[in-house]
């Protein structure tokens, strides 16, 4: 390769787009627009896509964030403790925040927007108010940029993503939104697909043949209970003669009271002489068990998800131990996207942060790192039990950071290296000396 060439690009990503829309999505009802409307009903009209979106949502929401800085050095600490102060600084919670982000995994993809402000301390200014009076610029706010408002994806000639128009109510005015400005959130990457893929994806085809046969199923219910109506014309009318426009109309009205036919308080029919009306019973047993068929579509779309946990105990099936492996492979899961929004804030908000404010951060030796706790929480018996058994063989030690770590774990409050130790009788033992002395009065 010549040495001219070697920081050119000559190929193509391969993304199936024509304009500023995709068309990586084969199935039509799933494609730009009409897919967005279809996921949101997937998400908010079934009982199980809700149920598994709703533990998602319940068990992101309450992990720990915080901030990591590159170092221990001055700087860095105190960059850190900055990026950390912007987060509780915004207009609406990090917690609503996140929330708005895991629209994402319904969706596919996420795309919001950083507004900025400086830090005056409490004016009357919304756009200045903060917290801090430092003078420093923070973030104001990180809105979304709803999904369903997305009119179409900019690129440029080199096949590099620009950002995003959108058209949102009430103006439904064209607004570019630029990348260079914004977090862009997806989960996952094909073709650097900007619209990545939902979670409920794979969930579709079981959703949509479930919907119909509850409709169905719905249906059925009904002409059991109602019967099937029969309407009977007199001797003479011939109501399927469609050269005569009087029959045409007898038939258009005998099929409205048919099709009509509700039992409810208002429920009755009344025909003139000659016209008989009756409802037939429907009884026997059908050839499909309806239910049966729901609760197979309903494991398939949790399964799709790794949530099919949310069923055990609904089936009369499953143990407390194939529970505990199931959720745990379901925090693994969730806690990948987890990651994946960290990864976003490393490589986008953050930098931009600290290198908008100047020469205020000019001497950290890198920037600081969001990080986010666990998804469950520490199984306590079985760690004491390992615990314990190591330190039985002796392969682990008792110290200082072990205790620090089990208090921590089991939420307990830290050390207090103030206190004194006591003997038995309560008394304090601990020498007064300068000379540092263990529990027993010998020296360390």
């Amino acid at each position: 390769m010549a040495k001219n060439n070697a920081f050119l690009e000559f190929g193509k990503t391969g993304l199936n787009r024509w304009g500023g829309y995709v068309y990586e999505e084969f199935l039509h009802e799933l494609r730009g627009r009409k897919g967005v409307e279809t996921y949101r009903e997937m998400s908010e009209n079934d009982d199980i896509c809700g149920a598994v979106l709703f533990a998602i949502e319940m068990l992101m929401r309450q992990v720990p964030w915080n901030i990591k800085e590159s170092s221990k050095s001055t700087a860095d600490v105190k960059a850190a403790e900055f990026v950390y102060s912007c987060m509780g600084d915004m207009e609406e919670t990090w917690a609503n925040f996140i929330s708005e982000v895991l629209s994402l995994l319904t969706f596919g993809w996420s795309y919001h927007e950083i507004v900025y402000k400086r830090r005056m301390g409490n004016t009357s200014n919304y756009e200045t108010w903060s917290k801090y009076d430092d003078g420093l610029i923070g973030w104001r706010k990180i809105p979304i940029r709803s999904q369903d408002t997305l009119w179409e994806w900019k690129y440029d000639d080199k096949d590099n993503l620009l950002g995003l128009i959108q058209c949102a109510p009430p103006t439904y005015e064209q607004v570019f939104v630029p990348i260079e400005k914004s977090l862009h959130f997806k989960t996952k990457s094909r073709k650097g697909n900007p619209e990545g893929r939902s979670i409920l994806r794979n969930a579709y085809q079981s959703w949509y043949f479930k919907r119909r046969i509850r409709e169905i199923e719905g249906i059925g219910i009904e002409r059991d209970l109602v019967g099937l109506p029969v309407m009977t014309a007199p001797d003479g009318a011939d109501i399927f003669n469609p050269d005569d426009p009087d029959m045409r109309v007898l038939l258009a009205r005998s099929e409205r009271i048919v099709r009509s036919v509700r039992r409810d308080e208002r429920e009755g029919v009344v025909l003139p002489f000659g016209w008989d009306f009756k409802l037939l019973s429907t009884g026997g047993r059908r050839q499909f068990d309806t239910n049966a068929i729901i609760e197979r579509y309903d494991n398939r779309i949790a399964m799709t998800v790794l949530a099919d946990f949310v069923l055990l105990g609904h089936e009369k099936v499953g143990s407390f131990a194939l529970s505990s492996d199931k959720t745990e492979l379901f925090s693994v899961a969730l806690g990948a996207f987890l990651d994946l929004i960290c990864e976003v804030f490393n490589n986008q908000a953050i930098p931009r942060l600290i290198d908008i404010n100047g020469d205020h951060f000019k001497g950290i030796t890198g920037y600081p790192e969001l990080i986010h706790g666990d998804i469950e929480t520490q199984d306590l018996a079985k760690l004491g039990t390992f615990i314990k058994d190591m330190v039985g063989v002796g392969a682990i030690t008792p110290d200082e950071g072990m205790e620090d770590y089990l208090r921590m774990t089991a939420d307990l409050p830290e050390r207090d290296f103030d206190t004194a130790y006591l003997n038995s009788n309560g008394k304090d033992n601990k020498n007064n000396s300068n000379d540092p002395k263990t529990p027993d009065g010998e020296e360390d």
